[in-house]
């Protein structure tokens, strides 16, 4: 099976185009300057000329304050782009797998979203994949939607990368208490789009739509935050010892976050067999990934 993996330099991306490659997928991949996915015309070259079973979609505009200044930037890649390759996929009859956000939500609630929660998405970047997911149900019935949360990995930048900086420059760390949500693995996310690649191309049967991916288990950025240090300690220089909670408003972002965004993975499971694990295990592991590299450098 041949996959083409748009956006292949993010940290889903790149864990994504590693792992296809090691389990013996035939994978393209590409991202800019090899296609700019608000350009309809670079889009359809690419497709064009991969030839997939099944395109990817794991691009994505994520600077969610900077998405409160620079609108029609976020929208072009987070909706408009997406619909283009979903149009693209229509004619050329190619399965769609688009990577979403637990941002489409509010956070207003205290129960795991499922997949029938109305979205009411807070700021510009949130709107902008909200109207993203749209896009792609409008255009093309062969696609599955993954929304998934907090990613982190070894690859790009993340929050676990941003606490290591931090925690070995700073001894005092203040970080957001009244956020809660599900801290989740590039690695095991691209695993399951993998799981759900094979199925969907053998075998597509009824199960196209949106779905939830997320490692399992809910905590607030404090407690991600303190997970990574306990962790890390001892086997990198820290000098943080302390790590303070403080409140959105206190932390002062531009854009809004929802303040409870625990996903519901209950449908994934039902449909396709995939149950995700702890976040601590996922976490473990990512670290053992980070710190292994530094030590090689």
């Amino acid at each position: 099976m041949k996959l083409l993996v748009i956006g292949a330099r993010g940290q889903l991306g790149a864990a994504l185009t590693r792992e296809s490659r090691r389990v013996g997928f035939f994978t393209a991949a590409a991202d800019i300057p090899e296609v700019d996915i608000t350009d309809e015309g670079s889009i359809r070259r690419l497709v064009e000329d991969a030839r997939p079973d099944l395109v990817v979609n794991a691009a994505a505009y994520t600077a969610v304050d900077a998405a409160e200044d620079h609108p029609e930037a976020a929208f072009a890649v987070n909706r408009d782009g997406p619909g283009h390759l979903a149009g693209l996929c229509a004619t050329a009859r190619i399965p769609l797998v688009h990577i979403s956000t637990d941002y489409v939500f509010d956070g207003n609630g205290n129960r795991p979203y499922d997949e029938q929660a109305p979205v009411s998405p807070l700021g510009v970047y949130a709107r902008s994949k909200a109207e993203g997911e749209a896009a792609v149900r409008n255009r093309l019935t062969e696609h599955l939607i993954l929304r998934t949360s907090w990613l982190f990995g070894a690859e790009g930048n993340n929050f676990v990368k941003a606490m290591l900086r931090i925690g070995k420059r700073e001894t005092t760390v203040r970080v957001v208490a009244d956020q809660i949500g599900c801290p989740t693995s590039a690695e095991d996310l691209a695993g399951a789009i993998l799981q759900l690649a094979g199925r969907v191309v053998s075998d597509p049967g009824d199960g196209w739509g949106t779905y939830h991916f997320c490692n399992r288990g809910a905590t607030t950025w404090h407690g991600f935050a303190e997970a990574i240090f306990a962790l890390a300690r001892g086997r990198c220089p820290l000098r943080v010892a302390t790590v303070v909670p403080i409140t959105t408003a206190e932390f002062g972002a531009a854009a809004p976050r929802p303040a409870f965004s625990v996903l519901s993975c209950e449908r994934i499971a039902r449909q396709f067999g995939i149950v995700p694990r702890p976040w601590q295990a996922a976490l473990a592991d990512t670290l053992d990934a980070i710190l292994s590299r530094e030590t090689e450098a």
